[in-house]
């Protein structure tokens, strides 16, 4: 009994063992197993990494993607601050300034004939009835600008009379040296509807500028031969080049 006790003990020693082995077997086979799938993926990574580009002798990488647009549009082989920048276009200092050396757009910027560098004389036109023909002439050596009208006060008038809007000149007039300019002045209405008439041998003459905002310069008297009837009908006309055109209003 004692010796099949002791069979039995050693046999089942011998399957344990046995067991043992089998199990070590079976935990060394899958760590082979897993290390050999981790040394596979690194392989396949290995593989489907891209090769760095190899440098060249003086620091640059090769052009590998020279053609792929960078993200701002540029060539990305293109260093970046390499090379000059493009030059802005810029305008003609005359196109950007804008400047105008013209009075208004009607002729060339000269001084105002003022009574400083002209005279004028007041005269009876012989038509139309009740005009008369205010002329400015130029004593200076330099040519002087007629701007727009005169403002003519006759007496002691605290006011210039109007002028007629369309006897307004294409440009402005320019008096050369010992040349005039002339003006037209209707000093009452023919049919006697004008009011406010009165009777005097004074005129003053104020001359404006290239502005037209008022008068500039000195003024320069009329002297009358005799007296000149005026009433509210009083115009003058813009400053003319001829004799003509300034009666004709």
């Amino acid at each position: 009994m004692r010796d099949l006790r002791f069979r039995q003990a050693a046999r089942t020693t011998a399957l344990s063992a046995a067991a043992l082995l089998t199990a070590l077997s079976l935990i060394a086979c899958q760590g082979g197993g897993q290390e050999s799938a981790d040394n596979a993926g690194k392989t396949a990574a290995t593989a489907e990494a891209p090769e760095a580009p190899a440098a060249d002798t003086d620091g640059k990488t090769d052009d590998v993607a020279s053609d792929r647009p960078a993200a701002d549009g540029s060539a990305s082989g293109t260093s970046k601050g390499s090379g000059s920048a493009p030059k802005p276009v810029t305008e003609p200092a005359s196109q950007q300034r804008g400047d105008d050396d013209t009075a208004e757009d009607d002729g060339p910027v000269t001084r105002a004939c003022d009574g400083s560098n002209s005279r004028v004389k007041l005269t009876t036109a012989p038509r139309p009835v009740n005009h008369m023909l205010l002329t400015v002439t130029n004593t200076s050596s330099q040519a002087c600008s007629a701007y727009h009208y005169p403002f003519v006060r006759f007496g002691e008038a605290q006011s210039t009379p109007p002028v007629f809007e369309g006897s307004k000149p294409q440009a402005v007039v320019t008096v050369l040296p010992g040349e005039s300019a002339y003006a037209g002045v209707m000093t009452s209405s023919a049919d006697g509807s004008g009011t406010d008439g009165y009777s005097t041998k004074q005129a003053t003459v104020h001359f404006q500028g290239r502005g037209g905002s008022g008068s500039t310069g000195p003024s320069a008297n009329a002297p009358l031969s005799k007296a000149v009837y005026v009433d509210s009908t009083l115009r003058v006309t813009y400053w003319q080049t001829d004799i003509d055109t300034a009666l004709m209003y």
